[in-house]
């Protein structure tokens, strides 16, 4: 009985325990419970800006990668267009015989319109008539996208062993045989000289299976070098870019763009660095150079066209200059041997603001446009803190000195931290997981002040191919509420790369911001977010706390005084909605209905394709706003900007 009645007691008393421990471990775990539990606030104060934006915070940085130039942006339908050295000259140039014809094809290393270009395509037929001729087609760059009635403007370079042999030029589509437009250039005979033709195209579907020939009706033999056609560009340029790769450029509302890039500016060696002085005036005169990225550059995007881009979409440029270091680790010395590179820094720095008076000044002239160009940030190499010689500090202390001592206006940008001289901006880059980007979206909060502003001149979050995916879009957005909150010391930030050829073979980095292939583009969910971020800029940043929202959301605030305009970023990178509470502090009012434009998806993996183009892209509401306490629900997985008129 009493061994019963202590037992009882022993019972009694663990149960009493138990209960005890679960109450304690339930008060514990609603103490430790996350913050999100409670109710998420956003409290703006609307009248404290902290800073102002920076104006020119949103811009573009570019290079010649994944075919953006050759391939890409610039609009130059023909590959290959000039022959180049090795046994891949003739890689997008075929032989064409129709009938009983007959044609060989070979290179003429001795043989070209220029000193700039010395070879040439030979192209020698042996038979061919009316019903049967020959001749060379070429395949474009993953084809040649032909729309209906539509002009094509072409010309090549061409001369004959002596006789009149006219040359037919047409755009065939590869599957059909189906001639979309046809031209006949005569004359060609003698001597080298550039021949025009236009193609114009009737009632036919679009497409991008084309390609296009050059052929004679007659034995005869024709050296070709050149060979050039442009469909409509943007604005009507001659030798321009693309109509829809400019307009998708021109919704960013980019503000600067840094060019020519990137490895694209130091090439792997020396002698196939960005070469400017050989990248401007005709094109004839424009040797090519091989690129970082394996393949050659027809150097039809030079130095003045990147000016004409910033011109266009009214962007400053952001100019880099080529600092004395290429990437197969080789270098100039400091001192007499990197004279000449600053001083081609400074003939540069000329034709770009020079006036007609001046040397550089007057070619530019010379080449189209007396005017010249605003420029106000010189950028001295690229990411030379890969200089195994560890000479970047000296060399940039050399063109900083020669550089403001003519120029002393001028910003100049220093690529890795140098200690002999204090550079105006510092380019910092940054490619990250998407991890990383939401975890280092602080990164520079509680950075200091006292020393360079900061140029983030290329950054992006890896995850997606080969364009990024909606996750990767939510990082990057949570990485630029960041670079927004604190764009008094970041004055500049630019995503990298730019662009990516969607063919097979066209892509040697992932992810990039926009896709195309030769008929069609498509903006990523990464490009959307940054429409939305550079479109909603604001010009001060405005004091808030965004509180018990939990992990992987994050926030900015931007204010446009001027037109009384609040502009709230709200990034929802978790898999439940967030109702936050938002309270504008400091506003006697606020206008009743709100914009609010949405980037979201079911899945952080959904994406934007060639194929499927408009998966993911932003979705425009108006909501009604309450007053200046107002709730709203955020969707998963969703970038939002809500537009408030107080």
């Amino acid at each position: 009985m009493i061994r019963l009645s202590i037992l009882r007691k022993r019972k009694s008393l663990d149960l009493h325990c138990r209960q005890s421990l679960f109450g304690a471990l339930a008060l514990g775990a609603l103490l430790s419970a996350p913050l999100y539990a409670q109710s998420p606030s956003l409290i703006i104060q609307v009248d404290h800006p902290t800073a102002k934006v920076s104006p020119i915070l949103y811009g573009l940085m570019t290079e010649e990668i994944n075919f953006s130039y050759d391939g890409g942006l610039y609009a130059e339908m023909v590959r290959d267009r000039t022959i180049g050295r090795g046994w891949g000259a003739l890689d997008h140039w075929t032989a064409v015989e129709r009938g009983d014809s007959a044609v060989s094809l070979s290179v003429d290393e001795h043989s070209g319109p220029s000193e700039a270009l010395p070879r040439s395509l030979k192209v020698t037929v042996t038979a061919a008539t009316e019903q049967s001729p020959a001749g060379v087609q070429n395949d474009g760059y993953w084809g040649m996208a032909v729309r209906p009635d539509t002009a094509y403007t072409g010309s090549f370079y061409a001369k004959t062993d002596g006789g009149n042999l006219p040359v037919t030029v047409s755009l065939m589509n590869d599957q059909t045989g189906v001639i979309a437009a046809t031209a006949t250039v005569t004359g060609v005979s003698g001597d080298w000289k550039q021949y025009g033709f236009t193609l114009r195209t009737g009632h036919i579907a679009a497409s991008a299976n084309n390609h296009l020939l050059l052929t004679v009706a007659k034995p005869g033999t024709v050296w070709l070098d050149l060979v050039s056609l442009f469909p409509p560009t943007y604005h009507n340029r001659p030798n321009g870019n693309r109509i829809d790769l400019m307009e998708k450029l021109a919704a960013m509302h980019p503000s600067f763009l840094r060019f020519p890039g990137g490895n694209y500016l130091e090439g792997n060696h020396i002698s196939e660095r960005f070469n400017w002085k050989k990248t401007i005036g005709p094109l004839v005169d424009r040797p090519t150079h091989w690129s970082p990225w394996n393949y050659r550059s027809s150097d039809g995007m030079g130095l003045l066209e990147f000016l004409e881009w910033c011109e266009d979409l009214k962007m400053q440029p952001v100019l880099a200059v080529y600092a004395g270091y290429s990437l197969e680790q080789e270098h100039v010395e400091p001192g007499a041997a990197l004279e000449p590179y600053v001083q081609d820094a400074l003939d540069e720095i000329e034709f770009v603001t020079g006036g007609t008076e001046t040397k550089w000044g007057a070619l530019r002239a010379k080449y189209g446009h007396p005017e010249p160009f605003a420029l106000r940030y010189v950028e001295i190499g690229n990411e030379d803190w890969f200089d195994g010689s560890h000479t970047y500090d000296a060399r940039f202390a050399q063109f900083y000195k020669a550089i403001k001592q003519r120029y002393p206006e001028l910003q100049l940008i220093a690529t890795a931290p140098v200690k002999s001289v204090t550079p105006d901006v510092l380019d910092e880059h940054y490619y990250m997981s998407a991890e990383k980007a939401f975890a280092d979206a602080g990164h520079y909060d509680k950075a200091p002040r006292t020393g360079p502003k900061i140029f983030v001149g290329e950054w992006a979050t890896r995850e997606g191919s080969p364009t990024p995916d909606l996750q990767a879009a939510l990082s990057d957005a949570a990485w630029m509420t960041g670079l927004e909150r604190n764009s008094d010391l970041v004055i500049m930030a630019s995503y990298a790369p730019l662009f990516v050829n969607v063919n097979p073979g066209g892509m040697q980095w992932a992810p990039d911001l926009i896709g195309y292939n030769a008929l069609t583009s498509y903006g990523s969910p990464s490009y959307w977010a940054q429409v939305m971020f550079s479109g909603h800029h604001g010009s001060e940043v405005v004091s808030y706390d965004l509180a018990n929202a939990g992990p992987r959301v994050y926030a900015s605030v931007t204010r446009d005084e001027a037109h009384r305009k609040l502009y709230v970023k709200i990034v929802n990178g978790t898999s439940e909605p967030r109702q936050i509470s938002i309270d504008l502090e400091g506003a006697s009012s606020v206008r009743k209905s709100a914009k609010l434009m949405t980037l979201s998806g079911k899945s952080p993996n959904a994406t934007n394709t060639i194929t499927d183009p408009d998966a993911i892209v932003p979705v425009e509401h108006t909501i009604e706003v309450a007053g200046t306490k107002f709730e709203h629900r955020f969707d998963p997985y969703s970038v939002n900007v809500l537009e408030l008129t107080y």
